[in-house]
């Protein structure tokens, strides 16, 4: 009997075999949860069914997260095809890739718009779209990064999207508490996927990373897979309202040492 066993997960965001999404998928496979996966377009479509069979995944539907008629639609679906869930997703974010570089002021009024919308009220969104089929002991869990805590170059518009996620997080886990309903969130260090692509200087982050987080390495989308099982399981039954840190450390640090490696006396 795996973590997950006669546990059934809605997964939102796996665009390929790199996404945070899909590591949080194969660990969930692994612990014996039942999957299913909503995608984004029909572009998405010949990446995702292929990944989904994959792990024994069969229920594969579209929704546009901006649009609150899809999102009625696709749960009145789960409740005809799937009853009850116990685990939600929401690894969705998008910011247009001119609102991720130069300054912040720049953000453009549409641009700041749709980056709170996908990234941050998608989720709002999905989880009031799903209350009536979540099983009680339920959870909830979201994707977030440092860059809503702190000021990180070109990460800009995306970085407020965060920050207002994450308070989202602690008001939907205080609204649902009662319901015994948990809503969490894991802030991931940097790790190559489709979007971080769209941020402007992201390689040079990516490769400094490991010379200043403690444990001097990158995560992976694994690490994030094995931390989203822990928070989706029973293992994690009291905990809700948090901000979990996959990021090797590094958010503990205040003023990174240069050039990293061992400190000498």
């Amino acid at each position: 009997m795996g973590l997950l066993s006669n546990k059934t997960a809605l997964i939102f965001g796996v665009a390929n075999d790199h996404s945070i999404a899909w590591g949080i998928a194969k660990a969930f496979a692994r612990e014996g949860a039942q999957l299913a996966f909503s995608y984004a377009g029909e572009a998405l479509a010949k990446r995702v069914r292929p990944l989904a069979e994959s792990v024994s995944g069969k229920w594969v539907e579209p929704c546009d997260v901006t649009r609150d008629e899809d999102i009625a639609a696709l749960f009145e679906k789960v409740g005809q095809e799937l009853g009850l869930i116990d685990i939600l997703i929401h690894a969705v974010a998008f910011a247009n890739r001119d609102e991720l570089s130069g300054p912040y002021y720049n953000t453009s009024r549409e641009g700041f718009r749709l980056a709170l919308d996908v990234s941050c009220y998608s989720f709002t969104a999905l989880v009031r779209g799903s209350l009536p089929h979540m099983r009680p002991g339920g959870s909830y869990l979201t994707l977030t990064y440092y860059g809503a805590e702190k000021a990180v170059p070109h990460y800009n518009v995306m970085g407020v999207a965060k920050a207002a996620l994450e308070a989202s997080v602690r008001y939907l886990a205080a609204d649902l508490g009662p319901q015994n309903l948990r809503v969490n969130a894991i802030s991931a260090g940097p790790i190559r996927t489709l979007a971080a692509a769209g941020v402007a200087g992201f390689k040079g982050l990516y490769g400094e990373f490991k010379n200043l987080a403690p444990l001097r390495r990158n995560v992976t989308i694994d690490d994030v897979g094995n931390a989203a099982l822990y928070l989706c399981s029973d293992l994690a039954a009291g905990v809700t309202g948090e901000v979990h840190y996959v990021d090797a450390g590094y958010n503990v640090i205040g003023v990174p040492e240069p050039g990293g490696g061992e400190r000498k006396e």
